[in-house]
């Protein structure tokens, strides 16, 4: 049988779907991406509404993301560079804290800031040390604790944990508490460290667009939504039957498969705002955290602070919400706006949109870094993909994804050793 005839099913047009399909391709396959949606992406998406570009939530791209350096292009991406720093809002003031080894602007306000002590500033340079040295791998074996914890153990003062961790890591692990494991802080700070966070200027949505570019010889089926997968079969929601030799489920797959009802993947969830300014009150591109723990808010960019291929007439702002809250959308979006104005005196000229993610990041235990070929097989014929399965990042779901397809190759070609590329992530 010939490699372009196998049916080969991947369901999901994430980032973990689509690098399954390069791999595939890579040796030979034409597989089938089959999404309910109508665009690849996943939750990287963006939308176009009045000449500005909404990524659904406040996303970044690490440069130093190891899957990420292999798999994309950056300089077709157009990316644009975040100061490696932020602005904090306490008490109506304004500070600005950042690293001036990469940054020059940032020397005299890091120095003269209020946030943390003497002592605090020196166990960051002592923490940015010890994790540019330590590696990956290393990182995803240490014990586990949960950050807070960690950067209590650091020695870290309570105020800058209060004024910086806490809002800077919340908005990044969508928890306001730091309970997320300290594998994942070590590794994001480390790889915020050796790289730059960035955006294309075309949004976050640019970053699945260009590896379905890559795509040649795979088939899309868009917004075909999948009821349930069997061993060889593929049932969709209209009942349609599509044979399927392998499939690779690189979406929730506790809904597709009878045996795994019971092992749903929890998530957590976040709402984002973008508005309309008149002007920044962050004149540079930083994102800015709300270091009070009444405010609902958590982080604000401006995106027109970066260059973009579209604009709006006005200022676009972003505002992150990673708090449990039960208010109804109207009085959530009072509470936004008030929020802003009282810790950030921003007035919010008018409200583009606003979304509810519900699934924004998987809530894990027992973060890994890798997963073998083999550990991504659930049935003989059926791999699994998906950032869930390992860390909450863009970077597990290409390893996921690449793992599941090198899973399905082994199987098709009897063992066939093409494992190639793990020495690449280490």
């Amino acid at each position: 049988m010939k490699k372009t005839d196998y049916n080969i099913h991947i369901i999901g047009a994430g980032i973990s779907g689509l690098i399954a399909a390069q791999v595939l391709e890579n040796h030979g396959y034409h597989p089938t991406i089959i999404e309910a949606s109508s665009t690849v992406g996943g939750r990287v998406k963006s939308d176009l509404i009045e000449n500005y570009i909404l990524d659904h939530g406040f996303q970044v791209l690490l440069t130093s993301y190891p899957a990420a350096k292999h798999y994309l292009n950056y300089d077709d991406l157009d990316l644009q560079t975040f100061l490696p720093g932020a602005t904090i809002f306490k008490e109506g003031k304004q500070q600005t804290i950042g690293d001036p080894l990469r940054s020059l602007s940032l020397l005299f306000p890091t120095l003269f800031a209020s946030i943390g002590n003497f002592a605090d500033k020196t166990k960051i340079l002592k923490l940015n040390a010890l994790l540019k040295k330590k590696k990956v791998v290393e990182i995803f074996k240490t014990e586990e604790k949960s950050t807070l914890e960690y950067l209590q153990e650091f020695g870290f003062s309570e105020a800058i944990i209060n004024d910086f961790f806490k809002p800077f890591f919340s908005g990044i692990f969508l928890e306001p508490n730091l309970k997320t494991s300290s594998r994942m802080f070590e590794f994001v700070y480390k790889m915020f460290g050796d790289g730059f966070a960035v955006l294309p200027k075309g949004g976050i949505q640019e970053i699945p667009n260009q590896l379905k570019s890559k795509l040649k010889n795979t088939k899309f089926l868009f917004d075909t939504a999948v009821k349930e997968v069997k061993d060889t079969k593929i049932i969709l929601k209209n009942d349609e039957v599509l044979q399927s030799d392998m499939t690779i489920i690189a979406t929730e797959a506790s809904q597709l498969i009878s045996n795994l009802k019971n092992q749903e993947t929890e998530w957590k969830s976040c709402d984002t705002f973008y508005f309309e300014t008149r002007n920044k009150v962050i004149n540079k591109s930083l994102i800015g955290l709300i270091a009070d723990e009444n405010a609902l808010i958590n982080n604000i960019f401006y995106h027109t602070s970066l260059a973009t291929l579209t604009k709006g007439d006005k200022e676009l702002l972003s505002v992150t919400v990673v708090k449990e809250h039960n208010l109804p959308k109207l009085d959530l979006i009072l509470r936004v706006t008030e929020d802003l104005k009282k810790y950030c005196a921003i007035d919010a000229v008018n409200l583009l949109k606003h979304y509810h993610i519900k699934r924004a990041l998987p809530k894990l235990d027992n973060l890994q870094y890798e997963i073998s070929s083999t550990e991504t097989k659930l049935k003989p014929t059926v791999f699994l993909a998906g950032d869930q399965l390992l860390n909450g990042s863009l970077n597990a779901a290409m390893i996921s994804g690449e793992r599941a397809a090198i899973g399905v190759i082994q199987t098709l070609e009897d063992g066939l050793i093409v494992d190639e590329l793990t020495s690449e992530y280490s």
